[in-house]
C-alpha cells in the first residue's frame, strides 16, 4: 500500500508547511545593517516549532525556507516596491511568513493556491496569503520592474554569487542514501528498486540515469545520479524512512 505524502506542485502547500518554513526563514534570514533596514522581521524566537506531519512535509518546508533565503533581497524589493508593504494590519512578527509566501506566490507565477481540505487551516496564513493574492497584481508589476532595472531574464539573476556557486557544487554531487536496516534488508531494497526499473552499476562512473551503485566502503549506503533527487526523493521507500537520505 502507497504511504500518502503531501505533495510537492504549483498549486501551493498545506498551511502547516508555510508556517514552518516561516519560522525556519526566520531563524536563517540574512541580517541587515541598520541603515539599510526596510523590511523588519519581529522577535518570534520563542515561537514553538510546529510538528511536521511526515518527512516529506519537513523536506518541503525547508526547502520553501531556503528559496525564500535565496530570493530574500529581490522579495524586500518587490514588496517596497508594490507598497505593499508596510501593512499595519499585519506585525512584524508575521513578516517572515508574508516573505515565505510572497515567494511561492511568484513561483506559481502569481496563481490563486489550492486549499488542501485534509489539513487544519491557519489563521494568519489564510490573511496573509488572501492579502498578497489581492495585490497580485502590484507585486507582479514589481517583480517585473526589478528584472527590468537589473536586466535580469529570470530571477536567477539575484541569487547571491556565493549561494549560486554552492548550488552548482551540489547538485553535481551524486546522491548517497542510508539504507535504514531496522525496516528493510540491503536486498529487499535492491528488489524495490529493480521493480522500479533502477539498473545496479559497479560505480558512479558508470551511471546512465536509473543506475544506483552500493557504496564501496559501506554496504548500507546506495549512491545514486544527482539528476534523479526529485524522483528519489518521491519513493515510497523514502516516505516510509526505508531509506535516508545523507
Amino acid at each position: 500500500e502507497k504511504r500518502a505524502v503531501t505533495q510537492i506542485g504549483k498549486n501551493g502547500h498545506p498551511d502547516s508547511i508555510y508556517m514552518n518554513a516561516a519560522r525556519i526563514f526566520q531563524g536563517i534570514r540574512t541580517e541587515k545593517s541598520t541603515g539599510r533596514i526596510l523590511v523588519r522581521y519581529g522577535d518570534n524566537s520563542e515561537s514553538p516549532m510546529m510538528a511536521f506531519k511526515d518527512e516529506h512535509s519537513k523536506r518541503v518546508s525547508y526547502e520553501l525556507a531556503f528559496n525564500a533565503l535565496k530570493y530574500q533581497d529581490l522579495l524586500e524589493e518587490m514588496l517596497i516596491d508594490s507598497k505593499v508593504y508596510p501593512c499595519y494590519s499585519i506585525p512584524d512578527e508575521l513578516t517572515s511568513l508574508l516573505v515565505v509566501m510572497l515567494y511561492d506566490l511568484q513561483d506559481r507565477k502569481f496563481q490563486k493556491r489550492k486549499i488542501f481540505a485534509e489539513e487544519e487551516l491557519v489563521a494568519e496564513v489564510q490573511e496573509i496569503g488572501y492579502y498578497l493574492y489581492r495585490y497580485k497584481t502590484k507585486l507582479a508589476a514589481a517583480l517585473a520592474r526589478c528584472r527590468i532595472k537589473y536586466d535580469a531574464l529570470s530571477i536567477e539573476y539575484f541569487v547571491p554569487e556565493t549561494l549560486s556557486k554552492q548550488e552548482q557544487r551540489t547538485t553535481a554531487l551524486p546522491l548517497c542514501f542510508w539504507i535504514n536496516t531496522h525496516k528493510i534488508s540491503l536486498e529487499d531494497v535492491i528488489r524495490d528498486l529493480e521493480m522500479k526499473g533502477f539498473t545496479k552499476v559497479e560505480s558512479v562512473s558508470d551511471f546512465d540515469h536509473y543506475t544506483y551503485a552500493v557504496d564501496q566502503h559501506c554496504q548500507d549506503v546506495l549512491v545514486f545520479p544527482s539528476s534523479l533527487r526529485e524522483e528519489l526523493l518521491n519513493l515510497d521507500l523514502f516516505a516510509d524512512c526505508k531509506l535516508l537520505l545523507q
